[in-house]
């Protein structure tokens, strides 16, 4: 009887005391489809340790980079569907669930950074976001990816017409493709981790992608030819699924916000700061580069932008215009 009743009082007066650090964390899934060594991923590891350092742990993140996950498309379906909480596609894949989206990637609209950066964290942050929201995603901010140039293995690229009869990879996206076949190129899509297999094997002559890409990617290994066209613009676009946001504190929500646009700043002045140095060690791995001149390319964009009109609609395009006219 005794020894019952000093278990009872134990169990009265030393009941365990739950931290609020003893919860259990929430996990995160980060997929990607930059490099190990190219900037994003970076700026997604600079993202992930900061965030569980200011959450004193309770949110950990994972990144998964190089395609891991599955191509581009599906990680941002999983995103969406809540299998992957978080993703950094392009435009030009939100552009299936907004339209808006694909206005980004009209072939040469944006002259440099300066006036793409105006544009996309500005008025057009405005328009076209709350469009994610119905698409069950949260937008955090906006991180880079680049001018996309062309790379090939049979000839130097100075005039429209040395583009005409190439077989160019491109990503599944029309803004792409609608550049390259409006200068003359016979385009293949192919799934960016079959890309150096396809240039190795002669599948296809050459591919478009930014600097960036180009060097981390290495591409030089089987492309002989880089011609700085900065035909299209995109960027890694930071986005969480609705369902995982929505189960964030307000002040999860804070720090989610704030180390993103931290680490896409980040990802930004890296990448452009870094494009000078890695044109050069380009060619001092064998690539001939050309500087060709954009004007005479874009006049021969017309048909690429009658194209465009069935992703992006008509309305849709001359609103970007007239917002992209106005940040010059």
């Amino acid at each position: 009887m005794k020894k019952l009743l000093v278990v009872l009082l134990l169990s009265v007066f030393f009941i365990p005391v739950v931290h609020a650090g003893d919860a259990k964390p929430i996990e995160m899934k980060l997929g990607h489809f930059a490099a190990d060594a190219h900037p994003g991923n970076l700026a997604s590891k600079m993202f992930a340790e900061a965030v569980e350092k200011r959450t004193n742990g309770a949110i950990k993140v994972t990144i998964y980079p190089n395609n891991a996950l599955g191509a581009p498309p599906e990680v941002l379906e999983q995103n969406i569907l809540g299998a992957v909480d978080m993703s950094l596609p392009t435009q030009g894949q939100l552009g299936k669930y907004s339209k808006k989206f694909n206005c980004v990637m009209l072939p040469f609209v944006f002259n440099d950074y300066a006036q793409a950066d105006k544009v996309l964290d500005g008025v057009f942050l405005k328009w076209a976001a709350p469009d994610l929201d119905k698409a069950g995603l949260v937008f955090l901010s906006n991180w880079e990816w680049g001018f996309r140039n062309l790379t090939n293995s049979k000839r130097p690229v100075n005039v429209p017409a040395d583009v005409k009869g190439l077989k160019v990879r491109t990503p599944p996206e029309l803004p792409t493709q609608a550049a390259m076949e409006a200068l003359g190129a016979v385009v293949a899509t192919i799934n960016f981790n079959e890309l150096q297999m396809a240039l190795k094997q002669g599948v296809v002559d050459g591919q478009e992608n930014p600097i960036a890409v180009i060097h981390s990617n290495k591409i030089y290994e089987t492309q002989k030819y880089l011609a700085i066209t900065g035909h299209n613009y995109n960027s890694m676009v930071h986005v969480i699924s609705k369902k995982v946001w929505d189960k964030l504190t307000p002040a999860q929500q804070k720090i989610v916000k704030e180390e993103s646009k931290k680490a896409g700043d980040w990802m930004r002045k890296t990448c452009r700061d870094a494009e000078s140095k890695q044109i050069s060690e380009l060619k001092g791995f064998g690539m001939e580069v050309t500087y060709p001149n954009k004007a005479e390319f874009k006049k021969l964009m017309k048909p690429a932008y009658d194209r465009m009109k069935a992703i992006a609609d008509e309305k849709n395009i001359a609103a970007f215009i007239k917002m992209v006219d106005e940040a010059k």
